[in-house]
């Protein structure tokens, strides 16, 4: 399969700002490919080599090696493409003119290239695959020399997105949600049926060579696999104990939630593997924790779910989310371990032996969990309740809070309770307050743009547009503007971080009346509080829902925390946003 197909399609997406337009073209993309390629064509769609839990490495090829690499390919000095891509912002796009205009002599003969020549996908994907693997004393010439061989045999078109993918800025515009219509609508599959399947293993590209291969009915068997991530399932929230009850049923689990690393645990025999919320292999940074499941979980195969959480290895007290984030940094993971020792609290158990037990109700997944681990001082089940007493829950949360815990998760119990992998129903729902502020909660919200700030912060990046991520349409709706909260520290990592995802125009995934100074691709996740949700003109976050010109908006918002554990998708929901905003109007009718 040539990859001048997807550099065509590519080219034609990033002009598009409907979604099913865009679903449209990515369908007869997908039906165009060859069976043996359409893996790496949904993987390279998705702007990546793999997926999350395959480890990959970066492509590491800084902006200067990228120059380099982009002179070797055309022949002009990498002073000149080095100026032109800071005058364009763009430099696929600056290679895209120069190879237009025939700039490709003065090759290094020791590289073999020739004229461009066809290129296959396969041969794209392996050398972009060779070039994030390169490693050792002499790899950053490797790489410089694997991307200028593969840019030299590229057409212009093909040239422009070969960067673009390398910098991370394909700006095409699709998600998951996207590519899983497309496929159904290629294929003549429910979508539902492919997204059940991906929910279950969490691999698009391995989905959809299934989905081109094997067929709907094939698709309908799919069980969870040990070793490839389950999608996790999410919960609503709510701040009313008695809604909260009523919503469940009348009686519910309520498990404490921790303010730790979620995380998702494979174990086959003595193989241990961790996976974080994002289905990201995390099992390096823990191998503590991995200790632990092979001396405690009795099941040989299972796939577990629990919650990492710092400890004081004195009192043995829990200690906060960002205790972890020291440990990640620490290069001796020995070390990180012995400053910043964890407990993992397991909380449900998703496959066992073969056996699926996502379609299981929670009682049954419970009761099997624990009844397959021994807990001891640093691994136990998650400390939780069945009720159906509000007065109990209002008791338990606040022995929550006083435990270290950050509230409760409250979790239907009926035969219906099964575990809604890569979906955020009303089966489990949140119950946590921040007493530090008027809103009953935090919410994390999406990075999509960025405005310069004056007088001190002139120059910079200082407030940012914040949006939340709205599942049924696939996309990013603006919620608020943030400017506070930001220390002088975090002010200069805003300015490389979006600088490094900067955009020429609005993703077209995003929805916002305002203007953005800087639009930016939504990557980041940020954690907000704020004094109150409040009716906006200007945002669309749940826009005519409430009111018929007004979206939700929230009042004094606040920085808190980066969430570089959540993916944009993971985002507060418009619906979540407007449940607080209910139930804030609750609390003012009632006062």
């Amino acid at each position: 399969m040539d990859f001048k197909l997807i550099a065509e399609y590519f080219d034609k997406l990033e002009k598009i700002s409907s979604r099913i337009q865009l679903t449209n073209l990515l369908s007869e993309l997908l039906k165009n490919s060859d069976q043996s390629s359409i893996d790496k064509v949904i993987y390279l769609v998705q702007g990546k080599l793999g997926p999350d839990f395959a480890g990959i490495p970066e492509l590491g090829i800084g902006e200067k090696f990228l120059v380099k690499a982009c002179s070797i390919a055309t022949g002009v000095p990498e002073k000149d493409i080095e100026e032109l891509g800071k005058k364009s912002g763009d430099l696929g796009q600056v290679v895209f003119d120069l190879k237009s205009k025939g700039s490709n002599s003065n090759i290094l003969s020791f590289l073999g290239v020739n004229a461009e020549t066809d290129l296959s996908v396969d041969t794209v994907y392996e050398n972009l695959f060779k070039i994030a693997t390169q490693s050792g004393e002499k790899s950053r010439e490797l790489k410089i020399g694997l991307l200028a061989g593969l840019l030299q045999k590229a057409s212009p078109l093909e040239a422009k997105f070969i960067i673009r993918f390398v910098e991370g800025r394909l700006r095409v515009g699709i998600g998951d949600s996207t590519i899983i219509d497309a496929l159904g609508q290629a294929f003549g599959i429910s979508p539902n049926v492919i997204e059940r399947a991906y929910n279950l293993r969490a691999d698009l590209g391995s989905i959809g060579k299934l989905v081109i291969l094997k067929g709907e009915e094939e698709l309908k068997q799919i069980k969870p696999k040990v070793g490839i991530p389950i999608r996790p399932m999410l919960g609503e929230r709510l701040q009313d104990p008695v809604e909260i009850l009523n919503k469940l049923g009348g009686s519910a689990m309520a498990d404490y939630k921790y303010d730790g690393e979620r995380a998702q645990i494979h174990k086959n025999k003595d193989t241990i593997e961790i996976f974080s919320r994002r289905m990201e292999n995390i099992t390096s940074q823990y191998p503590d924790v991995a200790e632990m499941v092979k001396q405690n979980l009795s099941l040989d195969e299972a796939i577990v779910e629990g919650e990492i959480v710092a400890v004081d290895s004195n009192t043995g007290e829990l200690r906060p989310f960002q205790d972890l984030m020291h440990r990640k940094r620490k290069n001796n993971i020995e070390s990180g371990i012995k400053d910043y020792p964890v407990n993992l609290f397991l909380f449900d158990l998703m496959f066992a032996n073969q056996e699926d037990f996502t379609n299981k109700p929670l009682l049954e997944r419970r009761k099997l969990l624990e009844s397959s681990v021994k807990p001891n001082s640093e691994v136990k089940i998650a400390k939780y309740i069945i009720t159906s007493d509000v007065n109990e829950v209002k008791k338990f949360f606040l022995q929550a809070i006083s435990d270290g815990a950050e509230g409760l998760m409250l979790k239907s119990i009926s035969q219906s309770s099964i575990y809604q992998a890569g979906a955020r129903g009303w089966l489990w729902i949140k119950f946590k307050k921040d007493y530090q502020s008027e809103m009953a909660d935090t919410v994390d919200l999406v990075i999509v743009g960025g405005f310069y700030g004056k007088g001190k912060r002139g120059g910079k990046l200082s407030s940012l547009l914040l949006a939340s991520y709205n599942p049924t349409t696939d996309t990013f709706d603006s919620v608020c503007k943030v400017a506070s909260g930001f220390t002088d520290e975090e002010l200069d990592n805003i300015q490389k971080k979006l600088l490094d995802i900067k955009r020429n125009s609005k993703h077209p995934r995003v929805n916002s009346k305002l203007e953005a100074d800087v639009w930016v691709e939504p990557i980041y996740v940020v954690e907000i509080i704020g004094a109150e949700i409040t009716l906006s003109p200007l945002h669309l976050c749940c826009f005519g829902q409430f009111q018929e010109d007004a979206g939700l908006s929230i009042r004094f918002p606040r920085f808190i925390r980066w969430r570089d554990d959540k993916s944009p998708e993971d985002a507060t929901t418009p619906s979540e946003i407007m449940e607080m905003y209910k139930a804030q109007l609750k609390k003012v009718q009632v006062s």
